[in-house]
């Protein structure tokens, strides 16, 4: 494996974001979904204009990991956000891990855990008592990879990506 790097993400890292998270998403996930339903949630939620506006909001933090100067994953937070259907009792000072995206040929190498890692920290830095997320119940490896850093699910939830609704897990870690 060669050197890798974190990195806070800035304006200027939009458009690469944009791709990396279109392709990780399409070499994932893109067999469960139609043509048209995969068009539409990547034409509206992994364009550059997107991540420009997540990287412009105060709220949000993104880390990338570089391999050898080359964008290979990333990690968005928001602080303050809870998901509709969170159950009570609701944290005080939320953060929610929006994305953890890894390139496909660069899984297994352990930017996964760096960037939780500085996910955890980052979440601690902001004083937050919960890190949630949301994990796709068809995705049992990334469910494992969760519970290894102590989240367990909470609830039941969803996402939709154009007309299709999947079924997804709320997962929290309190802090």
């Amino acid at each position: 494996m060669s050197r890798i790097t974190l990195r806070a993400a800035g304006p200027d890292d939009a458009a690469p974001l944009a791709q990396l998270a279109r392709q990780s998403f399409v070499d994932a996930f893109a067999h469960f979904y139609t043509a048209d339903d995969l068009d539409t949630f990547l034409d509206e939620w992994k364009t550059p204009a997107a991540y420009a506006r997540a990287l412009a909001d105060p709220a949000v933090a993104v880390m990338l990991a570089e391999v050898d100067g080359q964008l290979a994953a990333y990690c968005l937070l928001k602080r303050g956000y809870l998901m509709d259907d969170h159950p009570a009792p609701l944290p005080a000072a939320p953060v929610f891990l929006s994305q953890l995206y890894v390139d496909g040929g660069m899984t297994g190498h352990g930017l996964g855990a760096a960037l939780m890692d500085w996910a955890l920290a980052q979440a601690q830095a902001w004083q937050a008592d919960s890190l949630s997320l949301s994990v796709y119940s068809l995705n049992p490896g990334a469910q494992r990879f969760y519970q290894r850093y102590g989240f367990a699910k909470v609830a039941d939830t969803f996402f939709m990506v154009g007309q299709q609704r999947d079924e997804e897990y709320l997962y929290e870690l309190r802090l």
